[in-house]
């Protein structure tokens, strides 16, 4: 069962759902506009799954950022986001996949327990400006079904910042 804009504002107020800042404007019938840190990693060389991505660092001025075609973008949200009572789904707005922005288009589902900042997955048709603070994308929350007594702990979860893939440690012996 999906959460209404109303009860996650709720959820919010009690302690349940962490959305830190918290906007009351951005909330929706069914969802969170969630918005877009400063921090970006650009990625524009070919990538191989058994090799560290290569990136650089960019911060997003106040005058806007244009986004390439052919490059992979890793923003993250200007919010911690998360929930241990609710399962999230962080994906793009309408508004701005109408602009030709694709986010979040395989890595949606969020997992029960930690809250922190979301890795942006980001990928443009044609060239567009982006600005940082944003209204980018946005996350629902979902009451989950079944008992669950595992504490889910990966290589992305802890940190704050854009995290490039590190699917090559599992090349590693």
């Amino acid at each position: 069962m999906i959460l209404t804009g109303q009860e996650i504002q709720k959820q919010v107020e009690e302690g349940s759902i962490t959305i830190d800042p918290f906007y009351k404007d951005s909330v929706n019938p069914n969802s969170y506009n969630y918005h877009l840190s400063p921090n970006l990693l650009v990625v524009e060389k070919d990538l191989d799954a058994t090799e560290q991505t290569e990136y650089k660092e960019v911060t997003i001025p106040e005058e806007g950022f244009i986004l390439e075609p052919h490059k992979l973008y890793l923003g993250v949200t200007k919010e911690i986001i998360g929930s241990s009572k609710y399962v999230t789904s962080l994906i793009g707005r309408s508004s701005i996949g109408r602009l030709g922005l694709f986010m979040q288009i395989t890595a949606d589902l969020g997992q029960l327990g930690n809250s922190h900042k979301w890795t942006l997955e980001m990928h443009v048709v044609k060239r567009l400006r982006v600005y940082p603070n944003m209204r980018i994308g946005q996350i629902s929350f979902w009451e989950p079904f079944g008992e669950n007594d595992y504490e889910y702990i990966d290589l992305y979860n802890t940190s704050n910042n854009p995290v490039v893939s590190k699917i090559y440690q599992e090349f590693k012996g």
